[in-house]
C-alpha cells in the first residue's frame, strides 16, 4: 500500500478536474500567507480550514448517516467556549488550552451520547426538532450565563506567548511575510485540519463507514441483517460532534474571541447546510470545495459587485442591481444555480463524469 493510499483511504477524486481543484486549494491554502498578502485573505483562509473540518464533520452525520441535526453548532460552540473560558480563567498557556479541548471534548460527547440515546430512536423531523431545540436552548444558557461566558459580549482572552501577533520569530521577513505568532497560528491551524479531514476521510472508508452508509442507504435492512443501527447512528453522532468540537477549539485559537454570535449563531449552521449541499453530500471532499467556494464568495463577491456597478454607472439600473448592499442576492443567486447545474453537489457531478 503507497503513501498516497494510506493517507487518503483509498478513496480517490476519481476525476481528473476535480483532483486539479482539490490540489490548487491545497496549494492555495499551503501557501496563503505569500501568495495572498493581507489581513482579510488571511482569515478567509484560516476560515476555510476551520470550515472544511466543521461541514466534513456534519457530512459524516448528513452524508454518510443520514441524520438532520440542527445541533452541531451546539458543539461547535462548546469548542470554542471551553478553550475561551479556560484561557481566560488560567490565563494564556499550552495547559490551559489543553484543559479547556479536553474539557469541551467530553462535554460534547457526554451531550452527544444523551441526545443518541434519547433522540435517535425518533424518526426523521421529529429528531431535527429536537436537536434545534437543544441548540436554541444552550445558545440561551450560553447569553445568560454571563459570569462564565462573558454574555452577548462574549470573552475576549489571549494565546500562549508562541501563539501571538506581537512574538517575532525574525525581524526580517521571509519573501515579504513576517514570521510572527499569527503565521504560526495559521499553519497549526493548516495541520490540525488537515490530520482531522484525513481522520475522517480513514473513518467513513472502514468497515464502520460501509455500515453508516448502509443504515442510510436502508435502516431496516441494515437492522435485519444483524447491525444494531441505534449504537451505529449514536456512535456516529457522538464522532460527528467531538470533529466539530475541534473545529470550534480552532476557531477560538485564530480568533482570540468568542461569543455567541460568533460560534453557536443559527447562521453558521445554515452556511454548514449549503456548503454541503453545494460539495456534495456523502462525499468529504465536497466540505474541501464548498467551503472554499462559499467562503471565498462570501468575503469577496461585495468587493466584485463594487467593481461592476463602477463600470456600469452608465447604466443606473444595472448599477444598481449589481451594489455590494445586494451581496446576499448574488450569494443566493449562485447557490441556486450550483444546485440547478451540480444537484449531487460538484464533487458528485464530476465523478459521475468519470475521469
Amino acid at each position: 500500500m503507497t503513501l498516497a493510499d494510506r493517507l487518503l483511504s483509498r478513496d480517490y477524486p476519481r476525476n481528473r478536474v476535480l483532483a486539479a481543484v482539490l490540489v490548487a486549494i491545497l496549494v492555495g491554502l499551503a501557501f496563503t500567507p505569500f501568495i495572498f498578502p493581507g489581513v482579510k485573505a488571511l482569515n478567509v483562509a484560516a476560515k476555510v480550514l476551520i470550515f472544511v473540518v466543521l461541514v466534513a464533520s456534519f457530512d459524516l452525520l448528513l452524508g454518510y448517516t443520514g441524520i438532520v441535526s440542527f445541533a452541531h453548532t451546539m458543539f461547535f460552540g462548546i469548542g470554542a467556549y471551553g478553550v475561551a473560558v479556560a484561557s481566560t480563567r488560567m490565563g494564556a498557556s499550552w495547559s490551559a488550552l489543553g484543559v479547556g479541548i479536553v474539557v469541551a471534548l467530553a462535554l460534547s460527547f457526554v451531550l452527544a451520547l444523551a441526545i443518541g440515546l434519547f433522540s435517535l430512536r425518533v424518526r426523521a423531523i421529529f429528531f431535527s426538532m429536537i436537536t434545534l431545540a437543544v441548540a436554541a436552548a444552550f445558545q440561551t444558557l450560553a447569553s445568560q450565563l454571563s459570569e462564565v461566558t462573558g454574555g452577548e459580549d462574549g470573552l475576549t482572552f489571549k494565546m500562549p506567548e508562541l501563539l501571538a501577533p506581537s512574538h517575532k520569530f525574525s525581524e526580517t521577513p521571509f519573501l515579504g511575510v513576517s514570521l510572527d505568532g499569527r503565521l504560526l497560528s495559521y499553519y497549526l491551524l493548516f495541520v490540525v485540519a488537515m490530520a482531522l479531514f484525513l481522520a475522517m476521510l480513514r473513518i467513513v472508508n472502514s468497515p464502520f463507514g460501509r455500515v453508516l452508509q448502509a443504515i442510510r442507504e436502508n435502516e431496516f435492512r441494515a437492522e435485519a441483517i444483524g447491525y444494531r443501527v441505534v449504537v451505529y447512528r449514536t456512535t456516529s453522532s457522538i464522532l460527528s460532534a467531538l470533529f466539530a468540537t475541534l473545529a470550534g477549539a480552532m476557531l477560538a485559537v485564530w480568533l482570540k474571541y468568542n461569543g455567541p454570535d460568533t460560534s453557536l449563531s443559527f447562521e453558521i449552521m445554515l452556511d454548514v447546510l449549503l456548503i454541503v449541499v453545494i460539495g456534495g453530500m456523502g462525499t468529504m471532499y465536497g466540505a474541501v470545495i464548498g467551503s472554499a467556494l462559499f467562503l471565498v464568495a462570501q468575503s469577496y463577491l461585495q468587493d466584485l459587485l463594487k467593481l461592476g456597478s463602477e463600470a456600469a454607472s452608465g447604466l443606473p439600473w444595472l448599477s444598481a442591481l449589481l451594489s455590494p448592499d445586494r451581496w446576499l442576492l448574488w450569494l443566493g443567486v449562485l447557490f441556486v444555480l450550483s444546485v440547478y447545474y451540480f444537484p449531487t453537489g460538484i464533487v458528485g457531478k464530476l465523478r459521475a463524469r468519470g475521469c
